[in-house]
């Protein structure tokens, strides 16, 4: 499949503890050069995706406390990438994107042997914060920048990006 991000952008598959045959799917019929994981997977599976993909691995680590925070070393000498997301409500059905910040000042003082990325929550009024408090090296936005559930919106997108610069 021709992608028209190809060459100017990372194509990243945001999964949610895939298993083998959705990954050899993934591989197929997009060949992204990261794959997301969102779900439950422990550093074994992660370093099992990375091998069986040759694909990036970005590892989302659900933060509801410094505990959380804490078991991201698990995951650094096997994950290309952290990202920092707030963790859901007990009984979700989704396991991120819900929109919500958890405490930035858990980040604060934490450095890490893998790039990592702030999620949840941010927006063009807050990432500005959010980076001063966590210096963050890379930040995730999605539902920060929609006018409605899905439904990205261009200035919203220009201003976050702006707003990020100015941080």
């Amino acid at each position: 499949m021709a992608l028209p991000a190809r060459g100017k952008a990372k194509i990243v598959a945001i999964t949610v503890d895939p298993d083998d045959a959705v990954l050899d799917r993934l591989m197929s019929d997009l060949t992204p050069d990261f794959i997301q994981l969102h779900g439950r997977e422990g550093p074994a599976r992660v370093r099992e995706v990375a091998v069986r993909t040759g694909a990036g691995v970005i590892k989302a680590i659900a933060v509801a406390g410094a505990d959380d925070v804490a078991a991201a070393a698990d995951y650094a000498p096997v994950a290309d990438h952290l990202m920092f997301d707030a963790k859901t409500p007990p009984g979700s059905a989704i396991p991120g994107g819900a929109g919500k910040a958890f405490d930035w000042t858990l980040l604060a003082d934490i450095r890490f042997d893998r790039p990592w990325f702030l999620a949840g929550g941010l927006d063009p009024w807050n990432v500005a914060e959010a980076l001063r408090r966590t210096r963050a090296p890379m930040v995730d936005v999605s539902s920060g920048v929609e006018r409605g559930a899905g439904l990205k919106d261009p200035a919203l997108i220009q201003s976050f990006l702006e707003a990020v610069r100015r941080a």
